[in-house]
């Protein structure tokens, strides 16, 4: 009788695993890793300092006022931003009209009075009602143009016609002349009128 030979079965095959030192390269081989490293070491001293400072949260930084009572600002990050983007929207050569731009200013500026209402600095958003109101009077001016038409329309608003003869004298000079004698006859409560809200109040 034969003997039944035994099965014999291939032995499994085992992945290598990847020691310390291939881990340690791998990791040393990492952009960021490369990078932080590249620095010197006072350097990502400071860089720890500042990550371990509190964040702004939506653009807003915590302050002491005096007697020690906590508030808000915006951040200048945030205002940056926002002059720039009403920049924009103001610039003299977009071809719209003042009522237009009214419009687009307050979409925004409601949208934007909305995110930071909880910032308890009102007299920086005073500056900035100000700000804004002086470039739509230098808007206004522009889409005047020529001085007779400056004169015109400065004695139809009141004014009189030695101050409407100043201001029409530098007809293109806008921004300077938008912060003389033109809050006389372009007064806030026109742009009030018009929609522009105010983020002092």
């Amino acid at each position: 009788m034969a003997l039944r030979s035994e099965e014999v079965r291939p032995a499994a095959k085992r992945t290598a695993r990847p020691g310390t030192r291939d881990l340690l390269e791998a990791a040393l081989r990492r952009p960021n890793l490369q990078a932080a490293l590249a620095r010197p070491a006072n350097q990502r001293g400071k860089e720890r300092h500042r990550a371990s400072q509190p964040k702004a949260i939506s653009g807003i930084f915590p302050w002491y006022a005096k007697g020690g009572e906590v508030r808000c600002r915006v951040a200048d990050r945030a205002i940056k931003a926002m002059k720039d983007r009403v920049r924009q929207l103001t610039k003299r050569t977009r071809g719209r009209s003042l009522q237009q731009i009214a419009t687009d200013l307050r979409s925004y500026l409601q949208g934007w009075k909305a995110c930071f209402r909880l910032a308890g600095t009102p007299r920086r958003f005073s500056d900035l009602d100000e700000w804004i109101r002086h470039r739509l009077r230098a808007v206004q001016l522009k889409q005047w143009k020529r001085g007779k038409t400056i004169y015109a329309e400065l004695i139809r608003r009141g004014l009189s016609p030695q101050q409407a003869r100043r201001v029409a004298r530098n007809a293109t000079r806008w921004w300077r002349n938008s912060g003389m004698l033109l809050n006389l006859a372009l007064p806030n409560s026109l742009f009030d009128k018009q929609g522009v809200p105010r983020l002092a109040t």
